[in-house]
């Protein structure tokens, strides 16, 4: 493991917060601006058109990243072969993937029942070929385990974004949205590639120079393909189960308004999913690498570290959002937005369970088991779908929130599941007890504080860190864990702690 895998996980940890951070500017100055019902609209069109391509240009982006983070230093003549095939398979993909959606619009606005998306629909098929173009850089440079790279694009892109997207919305409304949309990835995607171009392919060929020469290498486009077609299903199934419901919402009660409210609910409940995206960042090549080496000791020790980690900062973390939605929904939103808080109280429970079940399905398809994260999303999205719909019909926007956290829940326990099965990973039971109780403590303790106003931001830190003193005096946080977010954080030591899990480097 690199010396600098602590340091770099911190910043790309950062970049995922400021990346994610600047999407919640966003949707609060785009949502006040465009008002319930258009902010409704833009919802379903970027969600919608992202999913498609988070869904299938992912696939073979993290094959590359798979195969690059396996060979990079042991054979670096081989990185080149890599990626040409995958920017080949990549553009083939993308560019049909472009052209389909392109002539599919009416029929996606015709299934939504207002063909007045047709054009938005159209519009927003740019965004395939700009986000791709830009996600492969990330998937390259993450590969290359060159995480400061993959940290300085994320928030570049954080800033195209905000600057691009509130200003055109504010002039052309949501086609200008849609349009700031195309042109943030597209600006990344010429960063990044001037940085491989005149940094990134010089060391690589430094590299080359200083080892023996070998025959020249070809790396099988069916290797990739084989990997990435079970990565494309899960994204299928994954983003169809987290967006299931906003549909169902648009689709069966017919109404603007309330699918404006529950997007907004949806948005600011997928607080804690955001944050830890990180952790996938920084799982998937370090997993490939450890399984690669046949290092089972490592791979075991990350995963359980990792859901230690997730364990102790998501449950507060969920807590306080289920208590404070409302005032966090009129800080992003307004006060237009507070019927949905009953949704948002409810909702980010299943953000809970979907966050681990999301961060350990890169653990499985880091290791190559691709098939059981895939497989287990197709559950959850047949549950996730049925379970709305009679919701949907019975209680609204609330019985969709309910119907989303059950089918998450059984997704979380399936994971965990063949996480025991497959690793022998095991949730120490004096952790969970310890977190249970802390986290008790903090549910009825919230009860005590105002959930109204602004007040809510500072009481939810002393909330917070009552929580982690509550857990040291348990000793669940330990004198060690705090050492190494001091050396962290000070950027000394870095050597002597190069071997500590990833699953303790976002807490910083």
């Amino acid at each position: 493991m690199s010396k600098n895998l602590v340091r770099s996980a911190v910043w790309v940890t950062i970049s995922e917060i400021i990346f994610n951070f600047s999407g919640y500017i966003i949707h609060s100055v785009v949502g006040r601006i465009l008002g319930p019902a258009e902010y409704g609209r833009y919802g379903l069109i970027i969600t919608l058109t992202t999913m498609v391509i988070i869904l299938v240009g992912n696939g073979v982006p993290t094959a590359m990243a798979k195969y690059l983070s396996e060979i990079f230093e042991s054979n670096p003549f081989m990185i080149k072969a890599i990626k040409k095939k995958a920017l080949l398979l990549q553009g083939l993909i993308i560019g049909g993937l472009t052209v389909i959606f392109f002539l599919l619009a009416p029929a996606i606005a015709w299934l939504l029942k207002d063909p007045s998306l047709t054009n938005l629909f159209r519009l927003s098929s740019l965004i395939i070929p700009a986000f791709a173009a830009s996600s492969f850089y990330f998937s390259y440079y993450t590969g290359l385990h060159k995480f400061n790279i993959q940290s300085l694009l994320k928030t570049l892109r954080s800033v195209f974004k905000v600057v691009l997207i509130i200003v055109l919305a504010y002039f052309y409304g949501v086609p200008g949205a849609i349009l700031g949309y195309v042109l943030s990835p597209f600006m990344t995607f010429l960063i990044g590639w001037l940085i491989d171009k005149f940094k990134v392919n010089r060391e690589i060929r430094l590299a080359m120079k200083e080892m023996e020469k070998k025959e020249a290498v070809e790396f099988p486009a069916r290797k990739l393909l084989s990997y990435a077609w079970q990565i494309i299903i899960f994204f299928l199934a994954y983003e169809l189960f987290i967006s299931i419901d906003l549909y169902l919402v648009k689709a069966l009660m017919q109404n603007d308004y309330w699918t404006g409210l529950y997007n907004g609910a949806l948005t600011v409940g997928r607080i804690p999913y955001y944050i830890f995206y990180a952790l996938t960042v920084i799982l998937l090549p370090v997993i490939s690498k450890s399984t690669a080496e046949n290092n089972h000791q490592k791979t075991g020790e990350i995963i359980s570290q990792s859901m230690r980690l997730m364990l102790i900062l998501l449950a507060p973390m969920i807590i306080l959002m289920a208590y404070f939605s409302a005032p966090l929904l009129k800080i992003f939103y307004g006060a237009k937005y507070l019927e949905a808080s009953g949704s948002m109280a409810i909702l980010v429970y299943g953000v809970g369970f979907l966050t681990i079940f999301y961060v350990m399905s890169f653990v499985m398809n880091g290791a190559g088991k691709t098939k059981i994260p895939m497989l287990i999303s197709i559950i959850g999205l047949v549950l996730n779908s049925i379970l709305n719909y009679f919701f949907i019909l019975k209680y609204g926007i609330v019985g969709s929130a309910w119907a989303t956290t059950l089918s998450s829940f059984l997704a979380m326990l399936l994971m965990v599941y063949f996480l025991h099965k497959e690793f022998s990973v095991v949730i120490s039971m004096k952790t969970l007890i310890r977190v249970i109780l802390a986290s008790g403590g903090l549910y009825f303790a919230s009860h005590w504080f105002p959930a109204q106003g602004y007040g809510f931001i500072f009481w939810s830190l002393i909330l917070f860190v009552l929580y982690l003193i509550f857990l040291f005096i348990l000793r669940e946080i330990k004198k060690e864990d705090l050492s190494l977010l001091k050396e962290i954080i000070s950027r000394k030591k870095v050597a002597e702690v190069e071997e500590e899990l990833p699953g303790n480097e976002p807490s910083a």
